[in-house]
């Protein structure tokens, strides 16, 4: 397999004998729309390492509730808790855009990286930024209305799909948000009539990306620098 520099920035940034390593396993797969990889104390069999896909990660707190705490793009991985030992999911990660990854078995990959200090040095690179991101998405749930939320929920998503266009219903919305379709319908509603969104069936275009970022909450810049300080001068994730 060739090195996938252009596509999973983790992988990317391993030495080249680490990652040749590594690549005689990792296998290609399509990621789905809805698509579960885990479910709360469940087994982490596969790590994964997006490519094109976004997959979101969520606290559930009962049946039907839940929330967004977490996304993964191309810049890291899903489930690396398993080459430390921790085989048992805390959240579910589910596939919120559609893409391409690679992934492992959880077993393999603790064998193969076990004398590697290359992967857990931008293992714990990127578990930082995520942690940093879990929490400004905590305290964004708390504190910030449903509107400039699906502002900044939009442009994470925009920058990880590297697309202004992508398909999105409003119930699967709610689900990321932690809030009821009827909120989501109306903080999208007033998005499009402010001329910054176009929303029918589930299919979303960003028509003035700036004036989203004008309109998200604050938590949007204060992550997107919490990565750029991580992986060097890219503002975005999907840069």
């Amino acid at each position: 397999m060739s090195r996938p520099s252009d596509q999973n920035r983790l992988l990317a940034a391993l030495p080249h004998r680490d990652y040749q390593r590594l690549a005689r396993y990792l296998e290609p797969v399509s990621l789905s729309f809805g698509q579960v990889l885990y479910e709360p104390g469940g087994r982490i069999a596969h790590v994964y390492f997006p490519h094109s896909g976004v997959i979101s990660l969520l606290t559930i707190v009962g049946p039907g509730k839940g929330a967004e705490v977490g996304v993964v793009g191309n810049e890291g991985v899903v489930g690396a808790s398993a080459s430390l030992g921790i085989d048992v999911s805390h959240l579910r990660a589910v596939v919120q855009g559609s893409g391409t990854a690679v992934r492992i078995a959880a077993s393999r990959l603790r064998r193969e990286l076990r004398a590697q200090g290359s992967w857990y040095r931008e293992l714990f690179r990127f578990s930082d930024a995520l942690m940093g991101q879990v929490a400004q998405t905590a305290a964004c749930n708390r504190f910030h209305k449903v509107e400039p939320r699906l502002a900044r929920w939009l442009l994470t998503t925009r920058d990880r799909v590297r697309s202004n266009r992508f398909h999105l219903t409003h119930e699967f919305l709610s689900v990321m948000l932690g809030v009821r379709r009827v909120g989501v319908t109306a903080a999208a509603t007033s998005l499009q009539k402010r001329g910054l969104i176009t929303y029918s069936r589930g299919n979303i275009l960003l028509l003035d990306p700036k004036g989203l970022e004008a309109a998200a909450c604050a938590c949007y810049k204060a992550v997107t620098q919490m990565y750029r300080r991580t992986y060097g001068s890219a503002s975005r994730t999907s840069r």
